[in-house]
């Protein structure tokens, strides 16, 4: 709380390529810190091209500015990551020489920052954010809006959360009695959605290829599908919620090609396989159950190599 207490404005800056949990630990962050009397700027290098975030790209710069806040008593909060290589170009543009503060659940990243504020164990940072609120006092109902979302967007409305979680449930329960709506929070993940997606979901499924005796789930997205069906149609979730319920698999895999040069990997695994291991292995990071990288060539070339990965764990 120091660091929080130590200056008069805050550069809150998220990760690129953002996800509800990022923006919602962002957004109510910014929210508490001015209730404070700081002065705040949300930075994201985006895009907000996710349908439950879209809303909240208008609260959101990709540089400071001119004048932005006064680097002599200014700190940086870094959201979601534990490094300044996962912020995108909002790097080029923060002034140098700034304090740092890494708020995150990752156990990825390099050591570095002033203060670092990371519990692995945390299944969402909004649960870590909703922590320093309440030091102080309740969340206000708006910032109880944005943890909730962010919560629920990080643990697939709770569906990754295992014995042991009652604090977790405990808290949401605050959030609840401080005005959030978790039926909104479900909403605002799951409506919306461009019947685009639904045909993209579609070819994805019919793409899916098994191996290891269906113990692995894999398929692509291309450029083409990417053209015809538009990038709004992504809906990676869904895909991976449908692909988790196939009797006996373990990991499913999603390999996407963003450029004629550049591939993001998904992976999720339903239990016992920590594909974070896999990920760190490609230079990707995340979590036990969650991680993803991006990757240099082609979805077709891509795919082999995840897979020959996946062999020795499948193997034992």
């Amino acid at each position: 709380m120091d660091f929080l207490c130590r200056y008069s404005g805050y550069y809150i800056v998220g990760h690129k390529e953002p996800d509800g949990d990022c923006i919602g630990s962002q957004l109510a962050l910014g929210s508490f810190l001015e209730r404070q009397g700081k002065k705040v700027l949300l930075l994201s290098s985006g895009p907000f091209s996710r349908t439950e975030i879209a809303s909240f790209a208008s609260n959101f710069i990709d540089k400071p500015g001119d004048p932005g806040l006064d680097a002599a008593s200014s700190g940086v909060i870094v959201i979601d990551c534990s490094s300044l290589s996962r912020i995108g170009v909002v790097a080029e543009h923060l002034p140098p020489g700034l304090p740092v503060a890494f708020i995150d659940h990752h156990s990825a990243g390099e050591p570095t920052g002033d203060v670092r504020f990371v519990d692995p164990l945390a299944p969402a940072v909004t649960c870590l954010v909703q922590g320093i609120i309440e030091a102080v006092g309740a969340p206000t109902r708006q910032e109880a809006e944005y943890l909730l979302f962010g919560l629920c967007t990080d643990t697939g409305f709770f569906r990754h959360l295992d014995e042991g979680s009652g604090d977790v449930f405990a808290a949401v329960g605050r959030l609840v009695a401080a005005g959030a709506s978790p039926k909104r929070a479900f909403t605002m993940m799951n409506g919306g959605k461009p019947f685009a997606s639904r045909k993209l979901m579609g070819e994805l499924l019919c793409r899916a290829e098994t191996k290891f005796d269906g113990k692995l789930i894999i398929t692509s997205m291309s450029l083409e599908d990417q053209q015809r069906y538009g990038m709004v149609g992504r809906d990676s979730d869904m895909l991976y919620q449908l692909l988790l319920t196939v009797a006996d698999m373990e990991v499913a895999v999603v390999v996407r090609q963003e450029s004629p040069t550049e591939c993001t990997i998904g992976f999720r695994s339903r239990a016992a396989i920590d594909v974070a291991v896999i990920a760190a292995s490609f230079g990707g990071g995340g979590h036990r159950l969650a991680a993803g990288l991006h990757m240099v060539g082609k979805a077709e070339e891509i795919v082999p190599r995840i897979v020959e990965a996946f062999a020795p764990v499948f193997s034992k």
